[in-house]
């Protein structure tokens, strides 16, 4: 078993090593540095923390409440390495430049803790805006939708990304591409519309702008959730194969 493998979790790392070097490919620097990694250091890059969030049931975020553990040790944790913070503009009011500098300091931890100083990914919130107080509040995707217009939505994510990247944040959780069929269901506000044509051509404009200011867009959710019996978030669905786009 090599050194790598076996090496202790917090333990310093002596000397450089080519994953540090930016004039390698990405691919090589990525290969370079898994191949130092323990397996709880890779385990520990799969792992989110949702910061700020309580046993509050009457909180911001909807059943926030139920997702917390107390008993998790922010120092013990992060010496493993942490891959992702959770909404850290979007759980409670805060001023962007106070939330800017508290994520600057939260990555300064993890990445002392660590053995190869490795921060984490931030994403937060932004279908129609970044989620932080104080931040400009764009149209709903039906709006989007409704302009048959992907240029204007491009340019519209693009100042979405550009906000985002200047918090320190690095991925955004849109655009929402489900294809809704049931006006009742409840999350038909956040969809582009019923026209599968339409909702991949205003969403592939949003993706563009939003990656445009080097901000990772999310395609969401899965595949069948809008068509959910009874419009019933959560709930099952039947969605024949012959409903199916063929393109």
């Amino acid at each position: 078993m090599s050194e790598q493998t076996t090496a202790t979790v917090g333990e310093a790392v002596a000397g450089p090593g080519p994953w540090q070097d930016p004039s390698l490919p990405a691919e090589k620097r990525v290969a370079d540095l898994l191949g130092r990694l323990t397996l709880e250091e890779k385990v520990a890059q799969l792992y989110s923390l949702w910061l700020g969030a309580n046993a509050n049931p009457d909180d911001l975020a909807p059943q926030q409440h139920e997702m917390v553990d107390d008993t998790l040790d922010w120092n013990a944790l992060v010496r493993s390495g942490l891959g992702q913070l959770t909404r850290p503009f979007g759980t409670t009011p805060v001023d962007a430049a106070l939330g800017a500098r508290a994520l600057a300091r939260l990555q300064g931890e993890i990445v002392a803790a660590g053995r190869f100083g490795i921060p984490a990914v931030a994403h937060e919130e932004c279908l129609t805006g970044l989620m932080t107080w104080g931040a400009t509040v764009y149209p709903t995707p039906l709006a989007w939708g409704a302009t048959f217009d992907p240029d204007l939505v491009e340019r519209m994510a693009a100042r979405i990304g550009a906000d985002m990247r200047r918090l320190g944040l690095h991925q955004g959780l849109a655009p929402v591409l489900d294809v809704t069929r049931d006006p009742r269901w409840g999350r038909t506000e956040e969809s582009i519309g019923e026209d599968p044509y339409l909702v991949a051509t205003v969403g592939t404009g949003f993706v563009r702008g939003l990656e445009s200011a080097g901000v990772v867009a999310t395609l969401k959710h899965f595949a069948g959730y809008s068509a959910s019996i009874g419009g019933r978030n959560f709930a099952p669905y039947t969605w024949a194969a012959a409903s199916w786009p063929t393109c």
